[in-house]
């Protein structure tokens, strides 16, 4: 696989961007955002796509556990 050349680099970032937005302002329901999802997985190489989902999943956690709102999940206690 070659790699991108600016343009279509700029063009990955970009639908990226409006997908992450567009997930931020509906986050009861992301089906609102499924063209744009499908413009950023159009616009990326499948790997940056796998590196981008795995990013935002971190930066939503970090995001949660710095501002003291992350619960652990509670386990079934051992008898």
């Amino acid at each position: 696989m070659a790699a991108p050349s600016m343009k279509e680099r700029q063009a990955c970032w970009g639908a990226r961007d409006e997908y992450w937005k567009c997930l931020d302002e509906n986050t009861e329901d992301a089906s609102r955002c499924k063209k744009l999802r499908s413009s950023f997985e159009s616009s990326c190489p499948q790997q940056w796509i796998k590196y981008f989902d795995k990013r935002r999943d971190y930066l939503k956690f970090k995001e949660k556990f710095e501002a003291g709102e992350f619960q652990p999940p509670k386990t079934a206690a051992k008898s």
